[in-house]
């Protein structure tokens, strides 16, 4: 396979390039984040490290996930739970924490290779809720023919949501991904952002709550 080696660390570059040639792969290196998403799409595997110069990682991932479905493990360091959770959330097929040996990455990359690649999930941009119209590429809202001015938060929590409508998003989740700290549950910060999206929109439906369990689009 062509594989797209994502490392900043030179020393373990070039033993990852050479036990992996070894094993008849094609070894494409980037030190940068801006070189893997331009390489992505050209390869047949991606081993990412999260710890990279120029851009986490993580948006790395999440990048790639837009426009790729390419078999792709992060190679990491990091060995917090949340981390790997949010490796997980982001479309990473598996999760590998730094150090290890080469034949476990060998028999992780087989068993990624032979569940198959998984499907593009049709990707649309706009969501329409009711007369509610959530455009995601240009973060933009409008509520009948008028534009819904929202603050930047306020649109990363209804994009999360809108992204897979009907999905039921944890507290915990939505604080992690838009706030990066779930630990800020104990706090009202999302439920009044919450309040905000309904009351400038006008739509108290628009998002819904499930006492116990997290938020979702509503449906009308």
């Amino acid at each position: 396979m062509r594989v797209l080696l994502v490392e900043d660390d030179d020393r373990l570059a070039a033993a990852l390039t050479t036990a992996l040639t070894r094993h008849g792969h094609q070894i494409i290196r980037a030190a940068l984040a801006v070189d893997a998403l331009r390489l992505a799409g050209g390869v047949d595997f991606v081993l990412l490290d999260l710890g990279l110069p120029d851009m986490d990682g993580l948006d790395v991932l999440r990048r790639v996930r837009r426009v790729s479905a390419v078999p792709l493990i992060v190679v990491t360091a990091r060995t917090d739970e949340r981390e790997i959770l949010r490796g997980l959330r982001s479309g990473a097929d598996d999760y590998l924490v730094k150090p290890f040996r080469t034949a476990e990455l060998m028999a992780r990359m087989e068993a990624v290779v032979r569940r198959g690649t998984r499907p593009m999930r049709a990707r649309d941009d706009v969501v329409l809720v009711g007369d509610v119209r959530i455009d995601l590429e240009t973060r933009q809202v409008t509520v009948g023919d008028e534009q819904v001015t929202l603050t930047r938060r306020e649109f990363d929590v209804l994009a999360l949501l809108a992204r897979q409508p009907g999905v039921v998003r944890s507290r915990e989740e939505i604080l992690d991904e838009v706030w990066g700290d779930p630990l800020l549950s104990a706090s009202r910060s999302l439920d009044v952002h919450v309040a905000g999206l309904r009351a400038k929109t006008g739509r108290p439906g628009l998002v819904e709550t499930l006492r116990g369990t997290g938020y979702r689009l509503g449906s009308k």
